[in-house]
C-alpha cells in the first residue's frame, strides 16, 4: 500500500524556477535601494534573511515580511503553504545565526522557534499582517514555525 503525500501546495520544477529567479531579484533590488524598493509587500514590512547553507556552508539570502516584537522581529517559515519547510528554516535549525537586513541596517541574530503559547500570541497579528498565511495553514498538514529573529549583543 502507497503512503499518502503529505498534504500541501504542490510547485512544479518551473514555478520553484520562477521563484528562487523572484527571489533573487527582489533580494538584489532591496538591498542596492536600502529597502525603498522591496521594503513592503501586500502591505507588510520586508526584511532580507541572511542563513548560512546547512549542506554547502554558503550564505543564501531571502526577503521575508516580518512583524516587530519588542527588539524581536517575527518571520513565518510558512513557504506559502507546501508540503515542506522553506530552506530558510531548515538552516536556521542547522545554524541558528544568521543576519537581518531592515533598510540599509543589517544586524546579527540569532533564531528561535517560537513556543506554542508564543505562536498563539502572535497568530492573529501575522495573519492580520498577510491573510494568506492562514490560507497556507489550511493547506498543509505540516506544523507552520513562527520563528523569533533575536539581535545578538557585540
Amino acid at each position: 500500500m502507497a503512503t499518502a503525500r503529505p498534504r500541501g501546495r504542490p510547485y512544479g520544477k518551473a514555478i520553484t524556477a520562477a521563484q528562487r529567479a523572484a527571489t533573487k531579484l527582489h533580494s538584489f533590488v532591496y538591498h542596492a535601494t536600502n529597502g525603498r524598493v522591496g521594503g513592503r509587500i501586500a502591505g507588510g514590512l520586508v526584511l532580507l534573511l541572511t542563513t548560512t547553507g546547512r549542506k554547502t556552508g554558503r550564505e543564501h539570502t531571502v526577503p521575508l515580511l516580518y512583524l516587530k516584537d519588542g527588539e524581536d522581529v517575527v518571520v513565518v517559515a510558512s513557504n506559502g503553504g507546501t508540503a515542506s519547510h522553506p530552506a530558510w528554516w531548515l538552516n536556521l535549525k542547522a545554524n541558528p545565526e544568521a543576519t537581518v537586513e531592515v533598510g540599509g541596517r543589517k544586524v546579527r541574530v540569532w533564531a528561535e522557534e517560537a513556543g506554542s503559547e508564543e505562536k498563539e500570541r502572535l497568530w492573529p497579528e501575522l495573519v492580520e499582517m498577510y491573510g494568506g498565511y492562514e490560507d497556507y495553514r489550511r493547506r498543509t498538514d505540516r506544523e507552520i514555525p513562527v520563528v523569533f529573529l533575536r539581535p545578538v549583543n557585540g
